[in-house]
């Protein structure tokens, strides 16, 4: 599958995280900024857009409500950041830690998670489009009641996520890996799975598989 990556201009300048205080409006756009920490702070409605944001620290800081729009993430720690009810969209997250983020009710478009931890992320009410999880860990995430469509696993470790009132229907996990998936029967309808996978799915269903 084919997603549009983040439209980002060859020319940025240098910026601060904190200098988002010192605009008129919370915006930062066409800069990047590098080794930033913008940790337990709380700032409503941030808009990032068109930049690079490479080994920043946002642990627990609170950006509800934030529209983040042709942003490349990397490197950078956002565990247990709050990204409830934002708008995502053109964005790569490389080699990021995501650990309890929060992006329940969110749109969620064109995005990127590479070589990236997710483990504990709630996106529970959210409707993600076009999203490639590649090689990311998601032990024990939420999708509760999700919308997906166009959503790839490529090699996850899904171990206990939760899938509960979300179709699966025409997403692919066969390639990623879990011991335990928190899922329907109904939800499964349509659904890529690899022959060991159904297998699985077969016994967490209860049935006994005879030789």
């Amino acid at each position: 599958m084919k997603i549009d990556f983040p439209k980002i201009s060859p020319e940025l300048s240098s910026r601060n995280f904190h200098d988002i205080f010192f605009e008129e409006d919370p915006i930062l756009e066409m800069c990047q900024i590098i080794d930033s920490a913008f940790e337990n702070e709380a700032v409503d409605r941030v808009r990032l857009y068109n930049a690079v944001i490479k080994n920043c620290k946002f642990t627990n800081t609170d950006f509800s409500n934030i529209d983040i729009t042709d942003v490349c993430f990397e490197n950078c720690d956002l565990s247990n950041v709050n990204l409830s009810k934002s708008s995502v969209h053109r964005v790569e997250f490389k080699n990021c830690k995501l650990v309890g983020v929060n992006f329940a009710e969110s749109s969620i478009g064109n995005v990127m998670f590479e070589d990236s931890v997710l483990n504990l992320a709630g996106f529970g009410n959210s409707k993600l489009e076009k999203v490639i999880f590649k090689e990311a860990s998601l032990n024990s995430t939420d999708f509760y009641d999700c919308k997906l469509k166009k959503v790839e696993f490529q090699k996850c470790s899904l171990d206990g996520a939760n899938f509960e009132q979300t179709s699966l229907k025409g997403i692919d996990i066969s390639s990623s890996a879990f011991d335990t998936l928190t899922v329907s029967i109904e939800s499964l309808n349509g659904c890529k799975v690899s022959s060991y996978q159904a297998i699985q799915f077969a016994s967490l269903m209860g049935l006994i598989i005879k030789d």
